[in-house]
């Protein structure tokens, strides 16, 4: 080892080291994200969802699908209340393979989270999704022409394909853990934020310009002045209580989503928690071992390089 760092040729030696570098900084990096989720999990106390305050909330219960068209996972057609797939192609170039991602998708339709208190509507869009099921399996077609042989497709393996399949799913029914950003809409009970919500309407509206014009430019000169803007101002707010009051008129729902702050993470996981978090211990530790290992290692190749 310590000949190769001495004579190899100087591009070899730096795009190794180079390698060792980036895998310390990712270890460091990826040991931190996944501590930091273990720790958030471990000191979030579980709510139940009738009791559940306003805020950064963790429930636990069970997946069910919403009332209407059935949630459908595209590559096994199964019905699952989340899916997300991936479809990828392999190619050759050369001596070189590799499986390229072509298509992929994660579902983001609602469905519901119950325990014994009550229910709670789950929006997955931003969520860290694990799931309970997983299956891969490979074909020569750009969509699978059936489903997967087995849990994983281990005789579509042996047959080979151009092709591989990932479609992960969650199920009605099936064990949910769930932490995020919890909140009660509608009703009368609910918040409401009349300046909030006119500014967004607002920019809503001035994405049409052409509606926007139509409507409120009365001098039909090609621009909103400041007697029209108000009048543009005043008709937002008109909409906006419209609005509010509309829903107060309907029962309250809560509904779980992505937090605005990064520190808070969107969690969903067909797995129960206490697995879950030792899961993300063991990938800490491994990506731990990673940093000491790759940081020692490229500081002692760098060092007998600089020294010879």
């Amino acid at each position: 080892m310590t000949e190769w760092i001495h004579n190899s040729p100087s591009d070899d030696f730096w795009v190794f080291a180079a390698i060792l570098i980036a895998l310390t900084i990712a270890g460091f990096l990826g040991s931190f994200y996944f501590f930091y989720r273990k720790r958030i999990m471990e000191d979030t106390p579980t709510s139940k969802i009738r009791s559940a305050a306003q805020g950064y909330v963790e429930l636990r219960g069970f997946g069910e699908l919403m009332d209407g068209p059935p949630i459908i996972a595209p590559l096994t057609g199964t019905t699952c209340t989340w899916y997300g797939y991936k479809i990828e192609e392999h190619r050759r170039t050369g001596k070189n393979s590799k499986w390229v991602t072509i298509d992929s998708s994660d579902s983001t339709e609602l469905f519901l989270i119950t325990d014994d208190t009550g229910k709670c509507i789950i929006d997955p869009d931003g969520a860290g999704v694990t799931t309970a099921t997983r299956d891969v399996w490979y074909g020569n077609s750009r969509r699978p022409q059936g489903r997967p042989l087995g849990k994983r497709g281990p005789l579509s393996v042996l047959a080979g394909g151009r092709y591989r399949y990932t479609e992960r799913r969650m199920h009605p029914g099936e064990t949910l853990y769930a932490i995020g950003l919890f909140k009660t809409v509608g009703g009368a009970g609910g918040e409401y934020n009349i300046d909030a919500d006119v500014r967004d309407l607002l920019k809503e509206w001035k994405r049409d310009s052409e509606a926007l014009l139509a409507e409120f430019d009365k001098n039909r000169d090609g621009q909103i002045d400041m007697d029209e803007w108000q009048a543009v101002r005043d008709g937002a707010f008109k909409e906006v209580m419209a609005r509010q009051q509309e829903q107060r008129s309907v029962p309250p729902a809560n509904v779980m989503g992505k937090t605005l702050d990064r520190r808070r993470p969107y969690i969903l996981s067909a797995i129960p928690q206490d697995i879950l978090i030792r899961r993300f211990y063991m990938y800490a530790m491994g990506l731990l071992v990673t940093f000491f290992v790759c940081g020692a290692l490229a500081t002692w190749i760098i060092g007998v390089r600089m020294a010879g």
